[in-house]
C-alpha cells in the first residue's frame, strides 16, 4: 500500500505503542487514545523472550530495553528447597538476545519516548465514545468530544477490552482459569542471572525473574476462588503463607517483602475471540482478541508480534481489507498455539486434567515451544 493511512490506536500498551512507532515510521499518520492520564504502567517486571526482542530491534528499540532491564539466556529448575534440578538454555531469534526482563514502567518509558520521537499523538484520558464504520473510513468520537475520521481503527486495548464489546458485545468476555498471579519487586539475588523456577507439588510454582542489576520479581501462581482479593493490610502474609513449603532463593526472596501494598495480584483470565478479529476497517490485537495464561512469557510477545505483522502486512498489501485479511492469516495460528499450550501448561503443573488434544500440545513442552517461537512471526 502506497498511500499513508490515518490510523487510531485505541490503546497506549506495549502493544498499542509498538503499533504507533511501526506504522508512524512507515509515515502513516497515528494518533493513541490512552484511558490513563499518563503512561504509568502498572505490574512488577516483564520477560521479553528472544521474539518479542526481535521485534524491538526491528522498531529500534533493542539497545534501549535492554540498557533498561537484564538479558539472560538460560532457564534454572529447582526444587522447592532450592536444589538446582536442570538448566535449559534459551533459543535466539535471528541473533536477538534469548530473554531480557525489564520493569513494566521501564518498558513504557522507552516505548513512549519513541513515540513522541515518531511524532505519534497520544490523547490521555479519552476512550471511544462512538464509532461508525462506512466501508470507506470510520468516523470516531473520543469521550474528549473530540471526531475524526480514520482509515483504520486497531484495538489494542487489553483483556478487558471496550472495543472488543463494542464489536461483539458480551460473546467473548475474559474467561477465568481458576488460577491467580502474586507479584512482587524484590532486591535481586546475586545468584538468580536468568529465571529460576521452584515447582513443589501440583498447587504450586514460585519464579524469580530479574528485571534489573539491581531488582528482580517474584511471581507464584496459586489456585484462587473467583471472589478471592488479599487483605489490602496482609497481602505480603498471605503471599508468604502460600510459599511457606518453599525455602532457598525464594525463602530469601520473601524475606524482603514487608509492605503489604508491594504485592500486585492478579486473575490469570484468557479470551479468544473466535470470529474474524477485524470487522471492516476495525481490528482486534494482542489482549484484546486473543488473551493467554503467562506460562509461556509470550502475552506481550504476541502483542508486539502482532503490531509489526499489521504495520507490514499494510505494506504488502493494495487495500485495507486485503492487509487485514493477511494479518490475520498469518497471526491467528501463532497466537492460538500460544494460548492453547500456556492453558495445557497451566492445567498440567497445577494438577487439573487435561484434554487429549492438550496432551498432545504439551509433549512440544516450554523449550520445544520456544524453539518453535524463534521461527519467523
Amino acid at each position: 500500500m502506497t498511500t499513508p493511512l490515518r490510523v487510531l490506536v485505541h490503546g497506549g500498551g506495549i502493544g498499542g505503542l509498538t503499533a504507533a512507532v511501526a506504522l508512524a515510521r512507515r509515515g502513516h499518520t497515528v494518533e493513541v487514545a490512552e484511558l490513563r492520564d499518563e503512561l504509568d504502567a502498572l505490574g512488577v517486571g516483564i520477560i521479553q523472550p528472544s521474539n518479542a526482542l526481535h521485534v524491538m530491534r526491528e522498531i529500534g528499540l533493542l539497545d534501549a530495553c535492554v540498557t533498561a532491564g537484564f538479558a539472560w539466556d538460560v532457564l534454572t529448575i529447582c526444587d522447592p528447597v532450592g536444589a538446582t534440578l536442570a538448566t535449559i538454555p534459551q533459543p535466539r531469534m535471528d541473533g536477538a538476545p534469548a530473554c531480557n526482563g525489564i520493569p513494566r514502567p521501564a518498558l513504557a518509558e522507552v516505548l513512549g519516548d519513541a513515540t513522541a520521537a515518531a511524532g505519534v499523538r497520544i490523547r490521555f484520558g479519552t476512550t471511544i465514545s462512538e464509532l461508525s464504520d462506512d466501508g470507506s473510513g470510520v468516523e470516531v468520537t473520543l469521550s474528549d468530544g473530540s471526531s475524526a475520521r480514520w482509515d483504520l481503527v486497531v484495538g489494542f486495548d487489553g483483556i478487558g477490552s471496550p472495543l472488543r464489546t463494542r464489536l461483539h458485545g458480551d460473546r467473548f468476555s475474559p474467561e477465568y482459569t481458576g488460577f491467580a498471579n502474586w507479584r512482587v519487586t524484590v532486591p535481586r539475588l546475586p545468584e538468580v542471572r536468568g529465571v529460576v523456577m521452584s515447582t513443589g507439588n501440583q498447587s504450586a510454582k514460585a519464579l524469580l525473574t530479574p528485571i534489573t542489576d539491581e531488582l528482580m520479581y517474584l511471581g507464584a501462581v496459586f489456585a484462587e476462588e473467583p471472589g478471592f482479593r488479599p487483605d489490602p493490610e496482609r497481602a505480603h502474609e498471605q503471599l508468604a503463607e502460600r510459599l511457606a513449603a518453599f525455602g532457598g532463593p525464594v525463602a530469601e526472596a520473601l524475606s524482603h517483602v514487608k509492605d503489604p501494598d508491594a504485592v500486585v495480584y492478579s486473575r490469570i483470565s484468557q479470551v479468544t475471540v473466535e470470529e474474524p478479529w477485524h470487522v471492516g476497517r476495525v481490528v482486534l490485537a494482542g489482549d484484546a482478541a486473543h488473551a493467554s495464561t503467562p506460562h509461556l512469557a509470550q502475552g506481550a510477545a504476541m502483542a508486539v508480534e502482532d503490531a509489526l505483522v499489521l504495520a507490514r502486512s499494510l505494506d504488502a498489501e493494495e487495500d485495507v481489507a486485503a492487509a487485514l485479511a493477511a494479518w490475520e492469516a498469518r497471526r491467528r495460528p501463532r497466537a492460538m498455539f500460544v494460548q492453547n499450550l500456556s492453558r495445557a501448561i497451566l492445567k498440567e503443573e497445577m494438577g487439573v486434567a487435561t484434554t487429549p488434544e492438550e496432551d498432545e500440545l504439551l509433549k512440544t513442552g516450554i523449550p520445544g515451544a520456544a524453539h518453535v517461537l524463534v521461527k519467523p512471526y
